[in-house]
């Protein structure tokens, strides 16, 4: 399970449950079962109506990859690419062949391929930029999804609000504030609705898919300069340490906070 959206999911309950219980004589008075239907309905309508059938029934796979903590497995990527390199590098082709059996990466496995078969380089790098750029594109647009339900959510809560006041218009002759006031009441909830799950539920899930995919083409970047190295005949220990800067974490990029205060240490030392 992916910690953060367990977090996240447990913050969200202690607001639901605060707005619930704290700020309303009732909790049923937040209940409003047929605005809540008007705003998802309407929402998968209009999700329906602007993507293929194919890629709107992948939203319940793409709920499931929020909950799970996928690993990206790049240091098992790096070490099969050294070990790779200093077999190409030996010359032996068969023990290349039978590495390539056991790698479980398909981008790896097909770039590798290419290379045994002497392909020219350029040629490589296109196809393998492309298949980037293809899953990039996929995921993008899978998050996308969710983002555009994000956008229609609030909008049908609006449809909503409008027809619970047109049903309190046809009560207000009547002067009656115990009718007036719950009908007011219901026409708002549908807002409240569509901005809840758009700002709770639709958004954060298409950020965190935005987020795996930029992991996942750092992983891929980083396969694609690995195999770009084996051709080039590098060095397999520089292979290696090429690749480990791919996933080497930095505090700051510009700046290494600890050796600053390691030369500030040095220097009150020396003037002492």
């Amino acid at each position: 399970m992916n910690p953060s959206t367990i977090i996240g999911m447990f913050a969200s309950i202690i607001l639901l449950v605060s707005v619930l219980f704290f700020t309303a004589e009732s909790p049923q008075s937040f209940i409003n079962l047929p605005g809540l239907a008007i705003v998802l309905a309407g929402t998968m309508a209009a999700t329906f109506i602007s993507y293929p059938l194919k890629e709107v029934l992948r939203v319940v796979r793409l709920v499931g990859l929020v909950f799970r903590r996928e690993n990206t497995y790049m240091r098992d990527d790096i070490k099969e690419l050294v070990d790779i390199s200093r077999l190409w590098f030996k010359g032996d082709v068969r023990a290349v062949e039978a590495a390539l059996e056991k790698a479980r990466n398909p981008f790896l496995r097909t770039g590798i391929q290419l290379v045994i078969a002497n392909t020219k380089a350029e040629e490589i790098f296109d196809l393998l930029r492309w298949r980037i750029a293809r899953l990039k594109a996929r995921e993008h647009a899978e998050a996308q999804i969710f983002r555009t339900m994000a956008t229609y959510a609030p909008a049908f809560g609006m449809i909503g609000t409008l027809v619970g006041l047109v049903n309190m218009l046809e009560v207000m002759e009547s002067g009656d504030l115990h009718v007036i006031g719950p009908r007011m009441a219901v026409a708002l909830l549908t807002t409240f609705y569509g901005i809840l799950l758009a700002n709770l539920v639709f958004k954060p899930i298409a950020v965190k898919l935005e987020r795996r995919t930029e992991e996942r083409l750092i992983a891929m970047n980083m396969v694609l300069e690995g195999i770009s190295l084996i051709t080039k005949r590098r060095l397999p220990s520089f292979i290696e340490e090429t690749l480990n800067s791919f996933v080497a974490n930095y505090h700051d990029e510009i700046r290494d906070p600890e050796v600053s205060k390691r030369d500030a240490s040095n220097g009150e030392a020396q003037n002492a």
